[in-house]
């Protein structure tokens, strides 16, 4: 058995044969996704539940608890991790690598379900889950700042803006915003002055709900058309907040500036997000599952200067993290590894053979060999990463080997007097069950 026979007798199929090779792997290796380390898919779930004002033990204790134990009965399951803050239970579930994500998924809410009752009565809603990928990362980090600009307008331009035109990039799954400093109005209260008037805080905290509502007041119903009657109770600030009347005292309203004072503020005051000493927002890209990680970060960075120019008060936008750069940086010492081997492994050769149609042959089987596996990584849905190229650097010594056995068992006839064609036919015949054992052999390794 030869099955380099009919590549030998017919050399114009074997020509078009490897030049429709090297173009669909030229093809493969530009539309290859290329990331730092290759795609897994780990089955993760995290729950995420919140009780304000709650201490880290109560939320162990009365949230956690009762979650891990609905949880621990779910199949599949591999490890579980909780963990507490103030007002706040984060529990992770991993699941086998067989366990089917989706599935796993209505699993922890039925559970989730069957546990409502035991939890807490005054939790303002349900826990809920979010599938999440340990191995997924955020590939850009953008800091976003502006001088003459209030924090919550600067936080309501990213988040409505910003994230939302970087979230509809192909390839971008989410745009997570740190620092937020969503607009909140915070109300001080005078516990004497309540004690003066006979206010408690809960009835302060009943007026505040009742006085700022914005709920449909019925409907108008005219001789032609009806007209909606809209009661616009919100309150936008924090002024209309101290004109607001709590209660009447002999026929007088308390307001709450007689007991309080309400401050314009931001939700979450006790942290701070800064860039070169400048209060900032930051805004965290994530790639989807497969997507080109240098193609993305590209795409992100050649939009930023659009949305920069719509941005109010002179914001600036500052990239300061791009994962794309070191994965460039390190394909790129792969691939100039990948490169020297070949060169070398061909002066080799040429060293040592003397020969140079010979030293062309197995030269040539190298970028053949290589161009033609992406071909192959693209049908099997492979990426290009660190572990992809150095498994082709290793490899070039495989495809070395190989036609320098067969190459050597050729000249040796050549040698001997046969004919070329005579000598390709029976050094091939003779070596090709070696080489494709071996082959087969450092595969299974």
């Amino acid at each position: 058995m030869n099955p380099s026979a009919p590549f030998i007798k017919r050399p114009v199929m074997t020509t078009i044969v490897m030049t429709a090779l090297v173009l669909f792997g030229i093809f493969a290796y530009t539309n290859l996704p290329v990331s730092e380390l290759p795609n897994v898919d780990f089955p993760t779930i995290r729950v995420s539940a919140s009780l304000p004002g709650a201490s880290p033990e109560t939320m162990a204790a009365t949230v956690a608890t009762p979650l891990e134990r609905s949880f621990s009965s779910i199949a599949g399951l591999a490890s579980m991790s909780s963990v507490s803050q103030t007002g706040r239970t984060s529990i992770t579930l991993q699941f086998d690598l067989s366990r089917n994500i989706d599935a796993a998924a209505q699993d922890v809410q039925t559970a989730i379900s069957e546990t409502s009752r035991r939890l807490p009565q005054d939790m303002p809603s349900l826990p809920t889950l979010r599938k999440e990928n340990p191995g997924d990362y955020s590939i850009i980090y953008i800091a976003f700042t502006a001088r003459h600009l209030s924090l919550p307008k600067l936080d309501e331009f990213a988040e409505t803006r910003v994230a939302q035109r970087l979230s509809s990039l192909p390839g971008v799954s989410e745009v997570n915003v740190w620092g937020s400093k969503k607009y909140a109005v915070r109300i001080y209260m005078n516990p004497y002055a309540l004690n003066a008037r006979g206010l408690s805080l809960a009835q302060v905290t009943q007026a505040i709900q009742s006085g700022n509502s914005n709920l449909p007041s019925g409907t108008m119903s005219g001789g032609v058309r009806d007209y909606s009657v809209m009661a616009q109770g919100q309150l936008t600030d924090a002024q209309q907040y101290n004109n607001l009347v709590l209660a009447y005292s002999n026929g007088a309203p308390i307001r709450l500036s007689d007991v309080g004072r309400a401050v314009d503020s931001i939700e979450e005051d006790k942290q701070e997000t800064t860039y070169n000493s400048n209060t900032s927002i930051v805004l965290s890209v994530h790639r989807q599952p497969g997507a080109n990680t240098v193609q993305v970060a590209r795409e992100v960075r050649a939009m930023l200067p659009a949305v920069a120019k719509q941005a109010p008060g002179g914001a600036e936008f500052n990239v300061i993290y791009d994962r794309s750069q070191f994965i460039n940086d390190s394909i790129h010492d792969v691939t100039f590894t990948l490169g020297l081997a070949v060169l070398l492994v061909i002066a080799v050769i040429f060293l040592f053979l003397r020969n140079g149609s010979a030293t062309l042959v197995s030269a040539l089987a190298l970028p053949t060999s290589l161009i033609g596996t992406f071909a192959i990584m693209y049908l099997l849905g492979f990426s290009i990463d660190n572990l992809s190229l150095m498994a082709l650097t290793l490899a070039v010594g495989f495809v070395v080997d190989d036609a320098i056995v067969v190459q050597e068992n050729i000249v040796r006839y050549m040698e001997q007097g046969y004919a070329p064609l005579q000598a390709a036919l029976k050094g091939s015949r003779e070596i090709s069950f070696t080489v494709v054992a071996m082959t087969l052999s450092l595969v299974a390794v």
